[in-house]
């Protein structure tokens, strides 16, 4: 089983639909949506859900009102302000740091497990899916990644598939390690803007950390042909492969208001492009 992640340092580079492109590309693959903040894959898969689990991700504080003493303790002790005065517990403020019941003298308060989230396993015309729903302000997005990868290795085993396409989440935090951790490939989606040649370094500094093979492609690269240059002599020096060059489109767009992948939807050259792309991740992967 192989597994290559499709992978940003910043939003908006494109990456959900090069993701959705390759779904509809391969074969004998499960999907995986590991961008379970603002998960948007299923918007293009439109995923039928077979299965849910509740998430648990960070434990919350019950206050018992019966057994309190009114000493106010954990409002007085409390760093993240989730106690009022008549103690009475702000939901959205708790961390779960678990002070509050450290300090209760009377043990009215406990830590419980919280519903952050939902994980899923679907069916899609391209195949099986994993994927999943922080609930708002939650916290341990890292480790409903996890859940998300772990499930569709599962889901790989049981249904023999060869591979796994990851849509990872932007940035360089925890949920993009947990989007990373012992994958055979990253592909990095970058653009020729100035925060998005910043943020590329840094994931690129991510990826080499984690010992992982890298390799580019940079999307709207005709959009400023002058830091394209510069992305390409930076791969050139770090001796990374930029395995695709796509340019601007607004077949993509349109793509994605049909609820299409691009592959699907046009036959044109950026569909091309992506599918030689595709062409040359396969090899490296399996060859």
């Amino acid at each position: 089983m192989k597994q290559v992640t499709v992978i940003s340092g910043k939003g908006g580079t494109g990456k959900t639909s090069i993701t959705a492109a390759f779904a509809s590309l391969a074969n004998n693959a499960v999907l995986a949506d590991c961008d379970v903040d603002a998960a948007d894959l299923h918007l293009i898969l439109k995923p039928r859900v077979l299965e849910s689990t509740i998430f648990h991700g960070l434990k919350i504080a019950h206050i018992n009102k019966d057994r309190c003493i009114g000493c106010k303790k954990c409002y007085e002790l409390c760093n993240f302000d989730a106690i009022d005065e008549d103690i009475n517990l702000i939901t959205e403020a708790c961390e779960g740091c678990g002070v509050c019941a450290y300090v209760c003298p009377v043990d009215a308060i406990t830590m419980v497990e919280r519903e952050s989230g939902i994980a899923y396993i679907s069916e899609t015309r391209f195949g099986p899916m994993a994927h999943a729903r922080l609930n708002t302000a939650e916290e341990a997005s890292g480790k409903l990644v996890t859940v998300v990868r772990n499930n569709a290795k599962m889901i790989a085993q049981e249904k023999k598939k060869e591979l796994i396409i990851i849509d990872g989440p932007p940035g360089i935090g925890c949920p993009v390690i947990s989007s990373l951790t012992g994958v055979d490939l990253v592909l990095i989606v970058t653009e020729p803007t100035l925060s998005a040649i910043h943020d590329f370094d840094r994931i690129l500094g991510v990826a080499h950390y984690f010992h992982l093979r890298a390799v580019v492609c940079i999307n709207k690269y005709d959009i400023n042909t002058e830091n394209t240059k510069k992305i390409e002599s930076y791969c050139n020096k770090k001796n990374i492969e930029i395995v695709g060059k796509l340019p601007y489109d607004s077949v993509v767009t349109d793509a994605m208001v049909d609820e299409k992948t691009i592959i699907e939807f046009s036959k044109g050259e950026i569909a091309e492009r992506i599918s030689k792309m595709w062409t040359k991740i396969t090899g490296k992967l399996f060859n």
